[in-house]
């Protein structure tokens, strides 16, 4: 059974935050919590408390699908993030008309993400009829644009 942190654990953790945001080394987000936990070694509700310090005095703000992230900086949900480097391999040719995509779970693999966050963005491109789906072999880039 893991201890207890000391009383205040969490206010250091946030000055520690605070002081990185201030260096800019969080322009594109926060880390998430069980990463920022690992870093301080601290159950989760300590960074939790930490975090809600940090969004108390304004240094920080969540985003709905985002995370936390820094004001000024350059978050982006990380489905819009894979959606637009796919449009730029297809615009680009790298992925030319008809060409298969790979699977969701070699691009939730690639880029570091879960599957229901790939199917976002593809489903986005699927809309904007940039990518076709057919049932049961995979999704294509879509010669109609």
């Amino acid at each position: 059974m893991p201890q207890a942190s000391p009383r205040g654990t969490y206010l250091q953790i946030s000055e520690s935050l605070r002081v990185r945001i201030a260096e800019g080394q969080y322009a594109d987000g926060l880390p998430s919590e069980a990463e920022i936990g690992r870093e301080f070694g601290v159950a989760r509700t300590t960074v939790r408390r930490a975090l809600r310090a940090l969004e108390e005095s304004g240094d920080v703000s969540t985003v709905a699908g985002v995370g936390r992230s820094v004001p000024g900086g350059t978050a982006q949900a990380p489905y819009e993030r894979i959606m637009a480097e796919l449009l730029n391999q297809i615009r680009t040719g790298a992925l030319p008309d008809g060409a298969r995509l790979p699977s969701e779970a070699e691009l939730a693999e690639t880029y570091g993400v879960a599957r229901g966050t790939v199917r976002r963005a593809v489903r986005e491109l699927e809309t904007a009829g940039h990518v076709r789906a057919q049932h049961g072999v995979g999704r294509f880039v879509s010669a109609a644009r």
